[in-house]
Order: C-alpha cells, then structure tokens, then sequence
C-alpha cells in the first residue's frame, strides 16, 4: 500500500497542513491511500475501456470471425444504453447502502469476467455464433458499468475531499488516453503486427485491468453513512418527467441529442466501409484508434472555451461536422473507384467524425448544465439519459439494415439525422447569456 499511498500524496500536502473540506475528519488521514486507489482504479478501467472499445477494436474482431453486421452494429447501441437505463432502478438501491465502494467494484468484475468470455468466444466461435454471443456479452458488460458508474460519484465524494477530485479523475483520464494512444500507434506503426491473436491479447489485458480495478477498489477506507434521502429513481421519472417534458428548451435539447447520437453510433460503420471488400481485412484499424484517440485529446480543447461561449452553437457546429463527414463518407462508400484509396482515407474521416462527437458530449453537459435551474438539474438529467437511453437501443436496428441495404445507406441516413440537428439546435435558447 506504500506505492499507492505514495501515489496519493502527490495530490495533498503534510499532514499537518492537510485541509478536508467536505468529507469527515476521520476520513480525512486516509486521502492519500484513498486518492491512489482511486487513482489506479480509474486509470486501470479506462485503459483496458480503450482496448476493448466496441467502436473500433471489437468490430474490427468481429468482422475478421465473420460476424454479421447485424450484431456489429448493435456493440454501440447496448453497450451505451444498458450502462444508462439500468441506473434508474438501482440508484434508490445504492443510496440506502452505508458503504457503496462494493458496488462499483461488483460492477468492475463483472465487466472484467465479461471481457474474458468475450475473448473465449472468439478464439472459439466464427460468424453469427461469435457476433451474437460478443454482442450478449457485452450487453453484461454495461450493465458492470451501471453499476459502477450509479455508484462512483458518491464514493468519490465521501472519501476524497472537494478541490482534489477533479486532478485525480482527470490525471486518471489522461493517463489512460495516453496508453490508448500509444496502442493505437503501435498498431498504426506496425510495431505490434495487427492480427487477430494480437488484438485478443489486448482484449485480455483489458480484462485484467478491470480485475485489477475491482480488488484495489476494496481496498479503500469509506467511512459508513450518508445513505438518506433514496428515492425510488423509476417513481421520480414518472412523477417527474411529465414536468420537464413540459419545457420547451428541454424537449428540444432531449431531441437534439437524440438526433446526435449517430455521432457515437457511426464509427463501427465507418471502419467497417473501409474493409467493406469481403477480405474480412481492416488494415487501417490501427490508424482509426489513433485518431480516435487524437481526437478525444484534442476535443477539450476545441470545444471547450467555446462551450462556454455559447453551447448551441457547439451543438450545432458539432451537427454540421457530422453531416459533412457522415454524407462524404456515404457517398464515397457508394464509389467503386474510390475503394482502392477509401481505407487511407477513412481514419482521417474518423478522426473529423470524432471531432464532431466530442463537441456533442461537451455542448449537451454544459447546455443542461446552464439551461436547468438548480432544482430542476437532477431531474432533467435522469429524465434525459433515460430516453437517450430507450433512444440507443432504437437504434441497434440499424445493424440489420446495414445487413440488408448497405452501410452506404446507414451511413447516408445517420447524415440526415445530423443535419436534422442542425435546425433543431438552432431553436435552443443562448443559455449562457444572462
């Protein structure tokens, strides 16, 4: 425990000078253990996140066993959706537990024991047995990260004290992005050789990670208490959500958002258009994680300041990258010439695509953020994320499409989703003005 807690200390001064601002005096003598828990915990999820990513690297596989597209387009959808609409039912759950932190480490192994039946089945499996199978498996794996993520705020806030909370999630991030990063070069570059039996290894490793985050989780000091005021989180959406839906500002945002999730959805698409010549080769998967990568890095500080300025805006400018980027990619798709050159292009189009993404995560926190009264805040949240959730697994039935009409079409209509976007957006308020 001396390595983690001398990885804590970075965060905090002596302590004698040690100032707990918002947590228990008796919590407070154990930050920098907890602080590099938390540290390792973070880092070790959201690394091995990035070598599973369902985006890229988990189509990628289930392309080359043969895996219709029909389970490939159903990763993104289920895997965001079931981490968001499970929360609603369970959170009253957890806010009556004294000590949550067996939460979020229940959910870290379940999703690492998912990642490794993942890894199983595609060493023993091929087409619809291993795409379907994948797809179930990680249908598990985010409903381990509901769990974790209803759960992680609380912990965070009860054993680390306020001012500190942010550097070490954030550091966690970075540090993360970094390994993420470095993988996707070393596939790009071809220092790790992109094979099958390479990227299992990987998926392995990512699962270990998760196991690794799940027994040092346990091992924090959280002090028992604050579990009142658990509500019924379903009861709230019923009773509640007749109300927000009410609000002009917010229907439009919950439809903006809506309309822009095809920002997550389309990746899988796109890497799969690149490879799309029935070699069941994606050689530019290494290329596609490093400018994913880029993009998440660079997309802070894009979007950003700019946020802040004005979050339509972001919005919109977020809705019109997409279309430009999703209405070339379907076109060129539909090109036969343009399929010797397409695969070099493709992870440029990733990299603007993602771009585009990032400024949609950031401008949607910040507009609800803003738009919202303090009192309505909470609410509005659940009542969003429930429906962009029901919204995501909709969606999944575009992998069956793909099947039948193309990923050109898919493609052609997740540009029309976005530029639909673009004029909803621009009904929204200026929230940031007084």
């Amino acid at each position: 425990m001396s390595v983690v807690g001398n990885l804590g200390d970075l965060f905090f001064e002596d302590e004698e000078n040690r100032v707990c601002k918002d947590i228990p005096d008796e919590a407070c003598r154990d930050q920098p253990q907890n602080a590099g828990l938390h540290l390792l915990s973070l880092t070790a999820t959201k690394s091995g996140d990035g070598l599973l990513d369902p985006k890229l690297i988990l189509p990628w596989l289930l392309q080359s066993v043969g895996a219709p597209s029909a389970a490939i387009g159903l990763l993104v959808p289920m895997r965001e959706s079931l981490a968001l609409l499970p929360q609603i039912l369970i959170a009253h759950r957890v806010r009556e537990m004294k000590r949550r932190k067996w939460v979020w480490a229940l959910g870290s192994a379940i999703e690492a024991a998912a990642i490794f039946a993942m890894v199983a089945c595609l060493v023993a499996f091929e087409g619809a047995a291993a795409g379907w199978s994948v797809a179930a498996l990680l249908a598990i794996f985010a409903l381990g990260r509901s769990l974790a993520s209803v759960s992680y705020k609380d912990v965070l806030g009860k054993t680390i004290s306020k001012t500190k909370r942010g550097s070490i999630t954030g550091l966690a991030g970075s540090v993360a992005a970094a390994v993420v990063l470095a993988y996707g070069g070393a596939l790009a570059l071809d220092i790790l050789p992109l094979e099958q039996t390479v990227l299992l290894i990987g998926l392995g490793v990512g699962g270990a990670l998760f196991a690794i985050a799940a027994f040092a989780f346990t091992m924090l000091v959280e002090e028992a208490g604050a579990n009142e005021g658990a509500e019924n989180g379903f009861k709230a959406i019923l009773t509640y959500g007749q109300q927000a839906w009410a609000d002009k500002q917010f229907r439009l945002f919950v439809i903006t958002r809506a309309l822009l999730t095809v920002t997550a959805l389309a990746p899988p698409y796109l890497l799969l258009s690149a490879g799309e010549n029935g070699e069941r080769n994606l050689g530019t998967l290494g290329s596609f994680v490093l400018a994913s990568s880029i993009a998440a890095i660079l997309g802070s500080y894009v979007w950003g300041s700019l946020s802040d300025r004005s979050s339509r805006r972001v919005l919109m400018y977020s809705a019109i990258a997409g279309f430009v980027v999703l209405a070339a990619s379907s076109a060129i798709a539909m090109i036969e010439a343009a399929q010797g050159w397409w695969p070099l292009a493709a992870p440029f189009a990733l990299f603007l695509l993602m771009l585009s993404y990032q400024g949609v995560r950031q401008g949607r926190k910040i507009h609800l953020t803003d738009m919202a009264k303090a009192e309505d805040r909470a609410i509005y949240t659940a009542v969003s994320n429930t429906m962009i959730g029901i919204v995501l697994l909709v969606m999944g039935a575009f992998g069956f499409l793909a099947d039948q009409l193309g990923l050109s079409f898919v493609l052609g209509a997740f540009a029309v989703f976005c530029l639909a976007a673009v004029f909803v957006a621009m009904r929204l308020d200026e929230v940031q003005e007084d």
